[in-house]
């Protein structure tokens, strides 16, 4: 329909626009490109700036873990985006790195993404490394690619999840793809990517017998957008407090305490902290370790449940 009545915008434009939350339909923002709409709506389209060619140096706080003349490695704040990209032009984690770091980074893993080799949603708080050389983009991305199977890679995440894994410690297998009705989802497809999320639990909330949520660690084999999120959700048991894949059990927060439940609205994003991070310098080939401590929302929220 808006193809058909706006001339100057193609249908890629406006789908990226929908997307973006930039079209509303009788004031309700609207986000899939598929979904009909009725004679006598009133429907608004928004085409906001063009952004710049490239990312600009933003003055933005980093947490800084380590750093040298290959890399940065910084504690990502939860609410921080790492890339620009569709409603996030700018306040990035990039535009972070630019600034931090000048020129250094110019062109180094591409314009838009210079020096990223891996991510984290913009809700998930938890440690990153970024390349500041050709040389050391080269090598982490390489050791990213192969996912800790022959190199010093390692991943580790905490997350609080609805119930108790049974078993308690495991493996999912399951490939993972964009999902065919809502763009901004992934899902369990067939004809998906190889994913793979190993888990442990760590500790149970609630009833001995019927648990009402636990911590898991969760280690990567594979790195997949939304990966950890999607393989919880598909055994059962999805993030707290996670908007996209554990829509359906809101209701579960009636089982908590007051104390808990207070916990779990102020976290406002899901429940998941990439805690340990462990790779080999791209220079020296040393070994380098790094953990982030649980931030004081997901805490607050953990102790509330072992209140309980």
């Amino acid at each position: 329909m808006l193809a058909a009545l706006i001339d100057d915008l193609s249908r890629t434009r406006l789908r990226a626009l929908i997307e973006a939350g930039e079209v509303s339909v009788d004031g309700r923002k609207l986000m899939d490109p598929s979904a009909r709409v009725n004679s006598g709506q009133h429907v608004e389209v928004r085409v906001p700036p063009p952004a710049p060619a490239t990312p600009q140096p933003q003055d933005i706080p980093l947490n800084v873990l380590f750093e040298d003349d290959s890399l940065i490695v910084i504690d990502k704040p939860a609410g921080l985006t790492v890339h620009p990209g569709a409603g996030s032009p700018d306040g990035t984690l990039v535009n972070a790195l630019l600034h931090h770091c000048g020129k250094s980074l110019s062109g180094i893993g591409g314009v838009e993404r210079p020096g990223i080799v891996h991510r984290l949603d913009k809700e998930t708080s938890g440690v990153m490394v970024v390349a500041k050389t050709d040389r050391a983009h080269r090598d982490l991305a390489a050791q990213f690619a192969d996912h800790g199977r022959t190199r010093g890679l390692k991943r580790a995440y905490r997350a609080l999840v609805w119930g108790a894994p049974a078993p308690s410690a495991g493996a999912i297998d399951k490939p993972i793809g964009r999902d065919p009705r809502n763009a901004l989802k992934m899902a369990i497809r067939r004809d998906g990517r190889e994913a793979v999320t190993h888990y442990v639990t760590e500790e149970r909330f609630g009833s001995p017998d019927a648990p009402v949520a636990a911590e898991v660690t969760c280690r990567l084999e594979t790195g997949r957008t939304h990966q950890i999120r999607v393989h919880m959700a598909a055994i059962g048991h999805p993030l707290l407090a996670d908007p996209v894949y554990a829509a359906g059990f809101a209701t579960k927060s009636a089982l908590l305490d007051d104390l808990a439940r207070t916990a779990l609205a102020a976290l406002g994003r899901q429940a998941l902290h990439a805690y340990l991070l462990e790779f080999e310098h791209p220079l020296t080939g040393e070994a380098m370790h790094f953990e982030s401590p649980l931030p004081p929302d997901y805490s607050h929220l953990k102790n509330a449940l072992a209140a309980m």
